[in-house]
C-alpha cells in the first residue's frame, strides 16, 4: 500500500493511493491514530486494510488533495553519513572506511511537505539537495538482532535530506546547524509499506534530478550500512518506535561536490525517486 497523510475539503486524514485515487482510512478505521499507527499494528490489522483497500472505491482522485508529510512528526529521526561505497573518497582525506555508521539527528519541521517549496534562508545561498531512502519503522524494539531487523520495517520512503552546506562547518563536531534550517528537506510523497518489497531492499534504486538532469543515481546493493545493520546498531543505544525515521544516506553528486558547487536556487525543481517507492518532487523559494 502506498500510505499518505493529506488534506481534503479543509479536513486532514490519512488514506491508501490506488491508481489516482485515495482511499480515506481514517474514516474506515478511526481506531488508528495515522499512518504510524497502522505500519505498527498487528500483521491481522494490516491484512484487513489491505483488503478493504483492494475491493474499494476512490473517495476522491489524487489531484484534489494537499499531501502533508506522510508521518508528520516522527518520534525520532536518525539521519546516516557517507554510507554509499564511494562517498568516504569524496572527503579526499585518505581515511579508510568507516567501522560505524555516522549518525546525527533531524527535527521534524526541518522538512516540507511533498510538492511544498524548499526554503533557501536569509543566512546562506548553501541550500544543497541529497536524495536518499527513508526507513520507516513499524514494530519497535530495543537491541534487535540484526537477523531479526528487516522485519521491523514498517515501509519505505523517499527522501531530500537538504543541507545548507556552509553552516555544518560552523562547529568542529557536529553537522546539526546546517541539518536543520526550517524546511531545508522534505519526505514522501507516502509510505510503500513492506509488503510491497518481497525481494527484500538489497538492489533499490535511487535517483535524484534537479530541473530534470540526473545528479544522483545508485544503489542499495553498494550501502556500506545495509538496512538490518543500521537497525540493529541503532536499537543497541535507543529504543526504535514506530514512525521513527531513518534516513539511510546519499550517493556521490550532490551540489557541493561539483567544480564549482551548484547549489539550489529559488526556481529549482527536485525530485527524489526511489524505483518502486514513488517520486517526491519540491521547488525551491527564498525564505519570505
Amino acid at each position: 500500500m502506498k500510505l499518505i497523510t493529506y488534506t481534503h475539503a479543509g479536513i486532514s486524514t490519512w488514506g491508501a493511493v490506488v491508481d489516482d485515487g485515495v482511499i480515506d482510512l481514517g474514516q474506515r478505521f478511526p481506531e488508528l491514530d495515522g499512518v504510524a499507527a497502522l505500519l505498527g499494528a498487528p500483521a491481522q490489522v494490516l491484512a484487513d486494510v489491505n483488503t478493504l483497500v483492494a475491493g474499494a472505491q476512490a473517495d476522491c482522485p489524487l489531484s484534489a488533495v494537499t499531501l502533508q508529510l506522510p508521518v508528520p512528526a516522527p518520534k525520532k529521526i536518525f539521519c546516516i553519513g557517507v554510507n554509499y561505497a564511494q562517498r568516504n573518497a569524496e572527503y579526499k582525506d585518505g581515511s579508510e572506511l568507516p567501522k560505524y555508521p555516522s549518525i546525527f539527528m533531524r527535527v521534524p519541521d526541518s522538512f516540507s511537505a511533498p510538492d511544498q517549496a524548499l526554503l533557501q534562508p536569509h543566512e546562506s545561498r548553501q541550500l544543497d539537495y541529497e536524495g536518499e531512502i527513508g526507513i520507516v519503522i513499524g514494530q519497535g524494539g530495543r537491541r534487535i538482532p540484526a537477523d531479526q531487523a528487516l522485519a521491523h520495517i514498517g515501509g519505505l520512503t523517499c527522501v531530500n535530506e537538504g543541507t545548507i552546506r556552509d553552516w555544518v562547518h560552523h562547529a568542529k563536531f557536529n553537522v546539526t546547524q546546517g541539518k536543520n534550517f526550517h524546511r531545508s528537506g522534505s519526505y514522501g510523497p507516502w509510505v510503500v509499506t513492506a509488503d510491497e518489497f518481497p525481494e527484500g531492499y538489497g538492489n533499490l534504486h535511487l535517483l535524484t534530478r534537479v530541473n530534470g538532469e540526473l545528479r544522483q543515481e545508485d544503489t542499495t546493493a553498494r550501502l556500506m550500512f545495509d538496512f538490518g545493520h543500521l537497525i540493529a546498531y541503532l536499537s543497541t543505544f535507543t529504543t526504535l518506535e514506530t514512525g521513527d525515521l531513518i534516513v539511510t544516506g546519499t550517493p556521490t553528486g550532490a551540489g557541493i561536490r561539483f567544480d564549482p558547487p551548484r547549489f539550489l536556487r529559488p526556481g529549482d525543481v527536485v525530485e527524489v525517486e526511489v524505483v518502486g517507492v514513488g517520486v517526491l518532487r519540491n521547488p525551491v523559494e527564498q525564505e519570505s
